[in-house]
């Protein structure tokens, strides 16, 4: 009878490594992005009282300190370190998808309650399909990453990301529709779409329902993967 074959438990130290290095520079990156891109939505929708630009402005600040904790994170060489910090970096992160959903929540019902109608942005219209073009493949890359590896938080992270690409996408929408059909409306309206994707996203940081990179048990056979997940999960 032939001898079980024993396969390794997800990609081996000098793939880690690799996965580490790319997410730290993917992170550094996003966080660069990010810093640039609230600087600009934050003025711009002050300027031109739009409460889905402030909020997108918020996203990109918030981003910032999600990319932050996962940079943290991988900050360290070694990767049980990584692991033991897990937990405290995806609840870090859906916190910050709480506080987004929250701020964006109450501004955009003043808004709809009559008190402010926000002007067309020219700028928030370049910045948004800007961000629509760049955000997809930055979170794709991230998200590719983080599932080899098994990390739950870098996964968590690049669905921040993915988050930004779909606020940019309504934004945008909302935007447009405010400067050629003057449907002031649909600016906080867009604000509520956007606070909806990030209490959903925010819940499933929490749980930890970001990754699943299936490992094999000895002989070949599926298991529970790197972070717990059941037998065959596919979430991400």
């Amino acid at each position: 009878m032939t001898a079980p074959v024993s396969l390794p438990l997800g990609p081996s130290p000098v793939r880690r490594e690799a996965l580490a290095r790319r997410i730290r520079l993917l992170v550094g990156f996003t966080i660069a992005y990010n810093v640039v891109e609230a600087v600009v939505a934050l003025t711009a929708g002050t300027i031109a009282s739009s409460t889905a630009l402030v909020g997108f402005g918020l996203d990109s600040v918030i981003e910032v300190s999600s990319a932050a904790a996962v940079a943290w994170q991988f900050s360290a060489r070694d990767h049980y370190v990584r692991e033991a910090r897990e937990q405290r970096t995806l609840r870090i992160i859906a916190v910050s998808f709480f506080v987004l959903a929250a701020y964006v929540a109450v501004d955009a019902a003043r808004t709809l309650a009559g008190s402010g109608e926000a002007d067309r942005s020219i700028t928030g219209i370049a910045l948004a399909a800007l961000s629509l073009a760049v955000m997809p493949f930055l979170s794709a890359a991230q998200r590719k990453a983080g599932r080899e590896l098994g990390s739950a938080s870098a996964v968590a992270d690049s669905k921040q990301t993915l988050l930004c690409t779909y606020l940019s996408a309504v934004l945008l929408v909302g935007l447009v529709l405010n400067a050629t059909l003057g449907w002031t409306w649909a600016d906080p309206i867009a604000a509520l779409v956007i606070a909806a994707i990030a209490i959903k996203e925010g819940a499933n940081a929490w749980r930890g329902e970001a990754c699943c990179a299936p490992a094999t048990t000895p002989a070949g056979k599926a298991g529970s993967d790197v972070c717990g997940c059941p037998a065959g999960c596919t979430c991400c």
